[in-house]
């Protein structure tokens, strides 16, 4: 029911949506409302010591509790929270979808750029942070969240990368850059295309190994 590319979708993974604390999740929240944009954002419980309840889906997440009271009310019609998951993949190919707020892990990474969405970056732990330094400052498909390297992405720091990726002449050419992008690895992964080549060639080496 929304614009094209006109929403701003958040999804950090399954471990990494959890590392957010509670006082991280009301300054998205804040900065999500005062930017004006459309958004779908998905939220789980913050982890509290119980690493069990990390891989649980049943987990509950109550939105009313973690979020700014009047958030979910004032939002309603251009903003949704989902509690757990989202089907990122059909999102992020969805033609309303306009930004994608992500973690940084590489399956994530290329799940944008094969989408052709500019991304938000914000990295957590381990590889993400290298990740970011390819997208952000070398394939050029991205912007950093300043903050994240200190543990904490105010309000007004969401808000402005949203505004800029959404609003901005920046924020179209990294669009453009990302389309690019994304038009490349269509015809890599095409057949004769060099993603099929390197992938048939691994299957080779794969099979070669198992007659030796």
């Amino acid at each position: 029911m929304q614009p094209e590319r006109s929403v701003v979708f958040l999804c950090f993974g399954s471990i990494g949506a959890v590392t957010h604390s509670e006082e991280q999740l009301r300054e998205v929240a804040v900065g999500l409302h005062k930017s004006g944009h459309r958004f779908l954002w998905v939220v789980r419980a913050p982890l509290r010591g119980d690493t069990q309840r990390l891989f649980d889906p049943r987990a509950d997440v109550d939105l009313d509790a973690l979020l700014p009271d009047g958030f979910l009310a004032s939002t309603e019609g251009r903003g949704l929270v989902v509690k757990h998951w989202a089907p990122q993949v059909e999102v992020l190919r969805h033609r309303a979808t306009g930004a994608f707020v992500t973690h940084c892990g590489w399956n994530s990474a290329l799940e944008g750029i094969t989408a052709g969405v500019p991304m938000l970056c914000w990295p957590m732990y381990g590889e993400q942070k290298l990740n970011k330094v390819v997208m952000v400052e070398e394939a050029g498909v991205g912007v950093e969240m300043g903050g994240c390297e200190q543990g904490l992405v105010t309000a007004e720091e969401v808000e402005a990368k949203v505004r800029l990726v959404m609003e901005s002449e920046e924020g179209e050419r990294l669009r453009a850059r990302v389309a690019a992008h994304g038009a490349a690895a269509a015809v890599a992964c095409k057949a004769g295309g060099s993603s099929r080549a390197a992938f048939g060639h691994f299957l080779a080496d794969a099979a070669s190994l198992g007659r030796v």
